[in-house]
């Protein structure tokens, strides 16, 4: 890994991932998804991390493309642009699918890509001087590989306008339309942030990461049978795991459960 991408892991597991590109607004080009990447798969599989923050360094949360990336990709074949968008698919695929809580904090603007790395975040705060824009049709493109992602925020609706229209939209708009959780102002943003962490680290470490995995079980399809019997499994398997058991005795018992520290 290399300065652009700072990692920190605090005491409680807390991992900060912070994008440290501010000079071009930490736009990211191949060599940044591919880091990213590795770095995300290693915090997943490093057992002191219980939540992961992205951050970025700077005024701006991420500009999408780096310009001379998409110089490069200017001149390369349909095959080369292929590959090239799946690896940054395979960055949003790897974000959303961490298996800790995410949270975005997004302090500045976050244009094309940037807005893909927020919607893929489980929760987002952003500060008043954020601003987001899907920006790729002024630019003859669409906002393709981000798209799963985004449109699962926003819905079909908002993205219809967005994609269209590549219109510039704050904070407050971006928190209407979902993208957002919360906007607080600049100087509230970390104290808020860390606040949430907190809140985060009072609940079941598993218990979280099959919720995020019951999300997307649950909206991936109808409510039938099948996904009636799903959901009834889930909640056994769970009740009778020992993070199930200890959690309910340290209720009944009036107590913090093991995974609260202090």
């Amino acid at each position: 890994m290399n300065d652009y991408l700072l990692t920190q892991i605090d005491d409680s597991g807390v991992a900060t991932l912070t994008m440290n590109r501010p000079e071009v607004h930490n736009a990211f080009d191949d060599s940044l998804i591919a880091a990213l990447i590795a770095e995300l798969r290693r915090l997943e599989t490093d057992p002191r991390v219980r939540l992961l923050i992205l951050a970025a360094s700077g005024k701006s949360f991420s500009a999408g493309a780096d310009l001379g990336w998409m110089r490069r990709m200017a001149d390369y074949s349909r095959q080369e642009n292929l590959q090239d968008a799946l690896q940054l698919a395979e960055l949003m695929k790897t974000l959303d699918g961490f298996r800790r809580p995410t949270l975005a904090l997004v302090q500045g603007a976050a244009y094309g890509g940037g807005v893909g790395l927020v919607a893929c975040c489980d929760m987002v705060i952003a500060s008043h001087k954020a601003s987001f824009c899907l920006s790729e049709v002024k630019l003859g493109l669409m906002p393709a590989v981000i798209s799963p992602y985004v449109v699962s925020a926003i819905g079909a609706r908002s993205s219809r306008r967005y994609f269209l229209s590549a219109e510039r939209f704050g904070a407050e708009e971006a928190r209407r339309i979902n993208l957002v959780h919360e906007v607080v102002h600049p100087e509230e943003l970390q104290a808020r942030g860390a606040e949430f962490c907190r809140v985060l680290l009072g609940n079941g470490p598993c218990a979280m990461a099959a919720g995020k995995d019951l999300v997307a079980a649950v909206a991936r399809g109808p409510i039938d049978e099948a996904m009636i019997r799903d959901t009834a499994e889930r909640i056994a398997d769970i009740r009778a795991s020992d993070e199930g058991r200890e959690g309910l005795t340290a209720f009944l018992e009036k107590r913090h459960p093991s995974w609260v520290k202090g």
